[in-house]
């Protein structure tokens, strides 16, 4: 198609733009909440090419829209752009080597998945502007994926409503979209004050909030046993009080997530751990104080979204890579013990596509996927969460991956953050910007694919209400 060919000219066109936007967020590398100069970065370059651009959506200092056209149809880009803390690594380097030792990096690629987002709803701007066509595109900017959830604080203010259908694409090591559904997950922060007092001298003037937080841990271990299969709870314990332990700790914290596929399930095992955490107050004659993190929902599959976004995985030329880039994802891949199973969904649940993809990992460089996954789309569970899921609560929504990391990498790692600030990494996340341009352009040139979208989406919400898991009145907190 004519239009989409001058999108991919367009992106080329941008390209160093496009990069440029990856390689300074991942040099910020800003966690969650705290992605100050990022967010300035997106609002600075959205507006000199010409979008209208707001700031502070849903109460969120970091969230921003950047909009251009009129009318309908409204097609949403959704950008990412917090890193991890921990992750600090020098960029396209092979093995192990912090910049800042214990500093931050972008251990799941949004640094270029901000800016592959970035490329695209420039290409569809320029696309609506020349062509004429009536329609809207709007990119947001999304922070705190990792520890915030911005877009379930957006479904719970009604946000994404106002779409026609959300587009968005993940780094990964696979030239695939992804399917099926995730873990719902709801994350709360117990905060324990107790009396100090010396452990040794008078410990009956102490009361603990250190053995507050360990009988919370303990009674949700007993808990285990009798909460639905499907659930998981996960624990951190961020603060210990001190050091030294001849104190009676006055204070203590632990950080909690709660998981379960139905996001209704989330919440009524969230309810039993709030009794539990009340209870360990009672006991220790503590005070706590519950902080609501953040929640998602679990994801809505769309197999139209789904079909059109491979066939433009399809359609967009994938890159070619150079024998140097070859040869450092051979040696990265070398950094890390292999799962044994072959890439791509649905070699898992699928006999022929198995068979198909055994056959394209042959003809691979070692330690990259470069190929275009078979299609699949099916309803089966994968164990991670995200809070897009809550975007496709409201609207059409579909996620694809680009190859930007090494095959079978490990997630949140300092190999991803190493690749991030490589040109397989800028490779991939220009290859993205085109394939969400081109699935953009798709969807304003034939209304029909777009309501089938819709059809599909009604369809799977008979019967079901979005529960969000953001309670009314809490606000994004930085951890």
């Amino acid at each position: 198609m004519e239009a989409k060919d001058k999108a991919i000219e367009y992106i080329d066109g941008i390209a160093d733009k496009i990069t440029e936007v990856s390689h300074k967020i991942w040099g910020y590398a800003e966690l969650s909440l705290k992605e100050f100069k990022s967010a300035d970065l997106y609002v600075n370059v959205c507006q000199e090419m010409g979008f209208e651009v707001k700031k502070g959506i849903s109460g969120i200092d970091t969230a921003f829209t950047a909009s251009f056209g009129s009318g309908k149809p409204v097609i949403g880009i959704l950008a990412e752009y917090d890193a991890l803390s921990g992750l600090s690594q020098e960029a396209f380097c092979p093995e192990k080597k912090p910049l800042v030792p214990g500093g931050s990096g972008h251990g799941c690629g949004h640094n270029m998945l901000g800016a592959g987002s970035f490329g695209a709803a420039c290409a569809v701007k320029d696309y609506l502007e020349k062509s004429g066509k009536e329609g809207t595109v709007i990119l947001f900017g999304c922070p705190g994926e990792e520890g915030g959830a911005a877009k379930a604080f957006m479904a719970r203010d009604g946000v994404w409503k106002g779409l026609d259908c959300a587009l968005t694409w993940h780094p990964g090591d696979t030239n695939e979209v992804s399917t099926g559904t995730c873990n719902s997950s709801i994350q709360v922060l117990y905060k324990y004050k107790g009396i100090a007092a010396h452990a040794a001298g008078n410990p009956e003037m102490g009361r603990s909030a250190l053995d507050a937080v360990e009988l919370l841990n303990i009674g949700v271990q007993f808990l285990r046993e009798h909460m639905p299969a499907d659930c998981r709870i996960h624990y951190a314990i961020i603060d210990g009080g001190g050091v030294s332990p001849n104190v009676v700790q006055p204070e203590a914290s632990v950080l909690y997530m709660v998981r379960s596929v139905d996001v209704a399930d989330s919440v009524a095992l969230q309810a039993r751990v709030d009794k539990i955490a009340e209870g360990a107050a009672m006991m220790t004659e503590t005070t706590y104080e519950r902080q609501f993190i953040d929640g998602t929902a679990n994801t809505v599959p769309n197999t139209v979204l789904e079909k059109l976004m491979h066939d433009n995985l399809q359609y967009v030329p994938l890159p070619e890579h150079t024998e140097e880039e070859k040869e450092f994802a051979a040696k990265v891949y070398a950094t890390y013990e292999k799962n044994g199973k072959l890439p791509g969904m649905g070699a898992q649940y699928d006999k022929d596509i198995a068979e198909k993809v055994k056959e394209l990992v042959k003809g691979c460089p070692e330690g990259l996927y470069d190929f275009v996954m078979p299609f699949y789309s099916g309803d089966e569970f994968h164990p991670g969460s995200t809070d897009v899921g809550d975007v496709s609560w409201e609207t059409p929504a579909v996620q694809f991956n680009t190859v930007c990391f090494a095959a079978d990498a490990p997630g949140h790692s300092w190999q991803n953050v190493s690749f991030g600030g490589s040109t397989i990494g800028d490779k991939g996340t220009v290859q993205a910007s085109k394939v969400l341009a081109c699935a953009a352009i798709d969807l304003f040139e034939d209304p029909n694919i777009l309501e089938a979208a819709k059809n599909e989406h009604k369809k799977r919400m008979e019967g079901k209400e979005y529960l969000c898991p953001i309670p009314e009145g809490a606000v994004p907190i930085a951890i």
